[in-house]
């Protein structure tokens, strides 16, 4: 069988319910509400998706959510009528996945004469986002489950796309975690400075007693820290690894920045190193003033104590940014230890 032209996944997905499985749970609970979208793990809820993609866990999927009451008479006979009646292919793409011989959590998609093995996934919000975030957002969210919450997570259940909703929950419930209360950003964008300050000095120490090796892995982590720094900023989940410079090149920043940090990465000598990750700190401190969250702090860099190596002080971010928390439950948190 050839393979069709690449279509991003979200789209092959809203056009799979719009004209295969909306049809058909109809047919297989006809009059039951529901709500159907394409959010949670997977490359194209995020947008990141190319024709590579197709290797394992992408193609015509999403989740239909039922009421949680429906659950126990109509989410076996929607999944056995999908498994029947559904195509074996759409617009090219096969609908059945199948093992890939790895793992049997793992499936690709597959051609077959027998039922679907599809990838419409049958459950109600509550137990849904219970299950992909450890709490469900349709009841009082806490400080606690914002923060013990990874941030690829809140982007997955963030992004992505709701095709229809009947229950007129999960539009909600998203809404809710599009992004973090107030003062729990002003806290989390503290958290990050933070990081930066613990580390912010070694670029140079490292360096000073021969070791650039050292210096360029501190380097990276600083690299990686600013990044997510920017898109905390422009209100944006840090996605995980694989997709954490993609997400970056879309930030305010990013056009700017992309350059700067790619030459303090590719520097082999310390000072090079330590130059170009000064220009960066200045770059993003100035968006900090930008944004207007505390009082404008001086965005230049200085010398680090007595000694010769080139810092922002972020620090002086953090602090600032924690003054201006008006939570005392969330002003009170601990900011990371070095």
């Amino acid at each position: 069988m050839s393979t069709p032209a690449f279509v991003p996944g979200l789209e092959l997905s809203r056009r799979f319910h719009a004209e295969a499985v909306s049809p058909l749970l109809e047919t297989a609970a006809p009059g039951i509400p529901y709500s159907a979208a394409r959010i949670g793990p997977g490359s194209e809820v995020l947008g990141y998706d190319t024709a590579r993609s197709a290797d394992h866990e992408w193609g015509p999927r999403l989740q239909v959510f039922l009421r949680a009451q429906d659950i126990p008479r109509h989410a076996g006979r929607i999944a056995h009528v999908l498994s029947e009646h559904l195509p074996k292919t759409f617009h090219g793409w096969p609908t059945h996945f199948a093992p890939t011989g790895e793992t049997r959590d793992i499936r690709v998609m597959r051609a077959t004469d027998g039922p679907v093995h599809h990838r419409v996934e049958v459950t109600d919000v509550s137990s849904w986002f219970t299950d992909t975030l450890g709490f469900d957002p349709t009841h009082a969210i806490t400080t606690t489950h914002w923060l013990a919450t990874p941030t690829q997570r809140l982007a997955e259940v963030t992004a992505g796309a709701v095709f229809h909703d009947g229950l007129h929950a999960l539009v909600p419930a998203r809404a809710t975690l599009r992004w973090y209360p107030h003062d729990l950003w002003l806290h989390v964008l503290a958290r990050q400075w933070q990081r930066v300050s613990h580390e912010e000095a070694f670029v140079g120490r490292c360096g000073e007693v021969g070791d650039e090796l050292g210096s360029a892995v501190v380097a990276a982590r600083l690299t990686r820290h600013l990044m997510r720094l920017c898109l905390l900023m422009d209100r944006r989940y840090p996605p995980y690894g694989k997709w954490l410079g993609s997400a970056f090149a879309r930030t305010t920043a990013g056009d700017n920045l992309t350059p700067i940090l790619r030459a303090a990465l590719a520097a082999t000598d310390w000072h090079d190193r330590e130059h170009h990750l000064a220009a960066a700190y200045e770059t993003v401190a100035g968006l900090h003033n930008r944004l207007g969250l505390t009082d404008r702090i001086d965005p230049t860099t200085r010398p680090y104590h007595s000694r010769p190596f080139r810092v922002l002080r972020a620090e002086r971010f953090a602090q600032a940014l924690t003054a201006r928390v008006a939570d005392r439950s969330i002003r009170e948190l601990p900011l990371p230890q070095p």
